[in-house]
């Protein structure tokens, strides 16, 4: 019930509009009952940002994964486009709240993060060799984080450029990352192969 509470206050007005006064009249409960189940509203929070990262999830993980690369990663930017422009305020909550100094976010806030970056890595496998996991995940990353930044320009209006869609930046962006990991792994080849190594 907080939980609902607090997802209803925030997909209306953001984390500015979130308080466990306010939560507490929503539910009918006393803000002291509220501290019974959470330990602060930083608490509180953390809790709802895990969720809205879990309803993400569920929209990004049922992308099929018998698809090309290119495919499949569109597919990934699609439902992720269509989530954070359907929940904006829920999904700028995520990286809006900030902890007090010295306080760490939880395990459970990395699992979902490195659970959601897995979806993105599994793509980039195939251009990656055994003991590159890391290598793969980094890649994951940086791609992750690119569509985070076209997404959140596109909604506030400060894209700029007038004359490209976000669809047509997002395929910009996939095209040339799988390039780019595809002349790298032709390098790697090229430098590992039996007339370089016998040279």
């Amino acid at each position: 019930m907080v939980l609902d509470a607090a997802q209803g206050i925030v997909e209306a007005e953001g984390l500015r509009g979130l308080s466990t006064r306010r939560i507490a009249r929503e539910v009918g409960y006393s803000s002291g009952t509220i501290y019974n189940v959470f330990e602060d509203l930083d608490d509180l929070i953390i809790q709802l940002s895990n969720r809205t990262l879990d309803m993400l999830y569920a929209e990004v993980s049922v992308i099929g994964t018998g698809k090309r690369q290119d495919a499949r990663l569109r597919e990934l930017a699609d439902a992720y486009i269509r989530f954070t422009f359907d929940h904006p305020l829920l999904w700028d909550g995520v990286f809006e709240h900030r902890l007090p100094a010295g306080r760490e976010m939880p395990e459970s806030y990395s699992q979902r993060i490195v659970r959601l970056l897995d979806l993105v890595a599994a793509a980039f496998e195939p251009y990656f060799g055994p003991g590159q996991e890391q290598a793969c995940m980094h890649s994951a990353r940086v791609l992750w984080a690119s569509f985070y930044g076209i997404c959140q320009l596109e909604r506030i209006g400060k894209r700029g450029e007038k004359h490209i869609t976000l669809g047509d930046m997002i395929d910009i962006l996939i095209t040339t990352h799988l390039a780019g990991l595809e002349a790298l792994r032709g390098k790697a080849k090229r430098s590992f192969s039996p007339q370089s190594s016998s040279g």
